[in-house]
């Protein structure tokens, strides 16, 4: 059974910090593209940031470029999301996604207030 699951996300003050696991499970993780989304309250949902299967073709959003921190450990089949400096308006539920055919997590709560 294909399966991801996040974990890591909390409450957070502004300019914390938090760091997302994504534990894959049921496919050939290191061979596929993964990616991070988000998706805040009343707005649609949005990329943030994928990583290719060896680790490169790593890209981000312009929202999170220099704060946030992608990479994945395929000996752990765990995709990571470091967030630092983290705004208001990074709040948000985040989800991984397996890239192609596309598999969802359920997501994780990110809330970042003083």
């Amino acid at each position: 059974q294909v399966q991801l699951v996040e974990s890591g996300g909390g409450l957070v003050q502004p300019g914390g910090s938090l760091r997302l696991s994504c534990e894959a499970s049921g496919f050939a993780f290191s061979s596929n593209v993964m990616g991070w989304y988000r998706q805040a309250p009343g707005k649609v949902r949005e990329w943030v940031a994928s990583i290719g299967g060896a680790g490169g073709g790593i890209k981000y959003a312009s929202s999170v470029k220099g704060r946030f921190t992608i990479s994945r450990d395929n000996a752990k089949n765990t995709m990571y999301l470091q967030m630092n400096s983290l705004k208001p308006e990074d709040t948000a539920v985040y989800y991984c996604k397996r890239h192609s055919p596309a598999v969802w997590g359920q997501g994780t709560q990110v809330t970042v207030t003083a």
